[in-house]
């Protein structure tokens, strides 16, 4: 597994974990803005996105608007 693949198996895993909250894409996108290193966040932003659930692509859509 390389680290894309890494970081989209966390991503998915955020999202599932955040699925009961009352906004689960921005849950998801709280906690990668708060806990994922910069250089993460840079992957997972030049990623296209093959892989992740659509929960973690709208949570990273949004974490790309903010930044």
């Amino acid at each position: 597994m390389n680290s894309v693949d890494r970081l989209i198996y966390m991503a998915n895993q955020i999202a599932a974990n955040q699925a009961m909250e009352a906004d689960p894409a921005a849950a998801t996108a709280h906690h990668i803005r708060r806990y994922w290193d910069p250089r993460m966040k840079q992957l997972i932003f030049a990623h296209t996105g093959d892989g992740l659930s659509p929960m973690a692509v709208a949570a990273v859509t949004l974490l790309r608007e903010k930044m």
